[in-house]
This record gives structure tokens, C-alpha cells and sequence, in this order.
């Protein structure tokens, strides 16, 4: 892993733990990054001053996404060829191609390259995903990854993004949008509310969550391990 990449970067909470137990005593530099684009930036911003980020680095952003297609099932892993800017007029972000290419080969068989889109808000309805699928042309959705790709970009280093499908397209989740921080992080009593709301819906993210999780800490493992 060490050969492939310089530093990875999850969301906090439960995919940064995941992904911390997948690699163990592997010596590569796990970050946990906020939950949308404006934390997302700062913090980056503050790891270039503080000389944590560095001009050509290998930099995997890891984590998990939804579904926005039938065929992107729960517990899917993709790789991003590239990356929709839902907010800024369809501005499309490439993932490092070399990157990419070098991580599919470490996970062959196990992953599926996908165009994806970052929404500046959460997407919880089918409905919407289902339009949002139709309308960009892109397989699952995310709040991270074009500030990832541009930040990272921008300050020289090379990125790719590995995901885990943690929501179908089917089904609406919980409207969790009151849950999300203004600093990208989850709010403990805004959360359980959203929850106790729509409780089918809950349920189900729950139990997708849960699986998709596993999922990521066993391609942590698979990519800790050596050639």
C-alpha cells in the first residue's frame, strides 16, 4: 500500500474507524475529513500550511456514497473516473488516471469505475436521486468529492476516490439534513429526531450502513495488504 499511496483521507465518525481497523499497523497516514465542501476546504487548507499536505503526494480519499442507478447495489465499491460539481454548473473533476488505474488493479475484481456526482446538499429522496441520475449521468452521489479532487489539485498533490455504496436508489432515506453541522459534523439530537421520524426509513439506512461499513474495512484490509 505504501507504494501506491502517500496519505489517505476519510470522513470522520464511523468510515474513518472502519477504515482504521481495515489497514491495522499499516504505517500510511489515515485523516478524517469533515462532511461537505465549505469544512472540507478549510481543513484541507490548514493541513497544506501546517505542511501535512504536500505538493506531489498520492492522496486515496476514501468513504461511502449512495446509490443514484438500480445497478449500484448496497456494498458496491467504485472507483470515480470523474467527479459533477451539482453546485457549480455541472464543473466536472477528474480523479488522477495513473492513481485509479493502480488502485483497480489491487482490488481486481472487487471494484467498478463509475462517474459520480457531489450534491451541496443531502439527497434523501428516491425521487430525486433518480432525476439527479437522468439529468448528470452519473451512477452515485456524494457531499465531498469535487472539493476533495480541486483542493487537493490545486495544491499539487494526485487523487483518487474509492467508495462504498451505503443507499440504494429505490428508497428514500431519512431527511438528515438538520444533522449536518455547519463544521461537517453530525449533530447527536438533530440525528436521533430524523431518525424517530421516518423509522422504515431508519431502519434501512441502518442496516445499509452496517454492511456497506464491513465492506470498507475489508478493502482497507485488502489494500493494506502487500503485493
Amino acid at each position: 500500500m505504501g507504494q501506491i499511496v502517500d496519505i489517505i483521507l476519510v470522513p470522520q465518525g464511523a468510515e474513518y474507524r472502519a477504515v482504521r481497523r481495515g489497514l491495522g499497523a499499516t504505517a500510511i497516514p489515515i485523516l478524517p475529513i469533515p462532511i461537505g465542501a465549505v469544512p472540507l476546504r478549510q481543513q484541507i487548507h490548514r493541513w497544506q500550511n501546517a505542511g501535512q499536505l504536500l505538493a506531489g503526494q498520492r492522496i486515496l480519499v476514501m468513504g461511502l456514497c449512495g446509490g443514484l442507478v438500480p445497478r449500484r447495489a448496497i456494498a458496491d465499491v467504485v472507483l470515480y473516473r470523474e467527479c459533477i460539481d451539482r453546485a457549480e454548473f455541472r464543473s466536472t473533476f477528474t480523479c488522477d488516471a495513473a492513481l485509479t488505474q493502480q488502485i483497480q488493479a489491487k482490488l481486481a475484481g472487487h471494484v467498478t469505475l463509475v462517474n459520480a456526482l457531489t450534491s451541496d446538499r443531502l439527497v434523501w429522496s428516491a425521487h430525486e436521486k433518480q432525476q439527479l441520475a437522468q439529468r448528470y449521468d452519473a451512477e452515485v452521489v456524494d457531499m465531498e468529492a469535487v472539493a476533495a479532487i480541486a483542493s487537493l489539485t490545486t495544491a499539487g498533490a494526485v487523487t483518487a476516490m474509492l467508495r462504498v455504496v451505503s443507499d440504494d436508489a429505490q428508497h428514500d432515506l431519512p431527511d438528515l439534513t438538520a444533522a449536518i453541522g455547519a463544521d461537517g459534523s453530525l449533530r447527536a439530537w438533530p440525528l436521533a429526531l430524523g431518525m424517530l421520524k421516518q423509522p422504515i426509513a431508519a431502519s434501512r439506512l441502518i442496516r445499509g450502513s452496517l454492511r456497506s461499513l464491513k465492506t470498507l474495512q475489508a478493502i482497507a484490509t485488502r489494500l493494506g495488504r502487500e503485493p
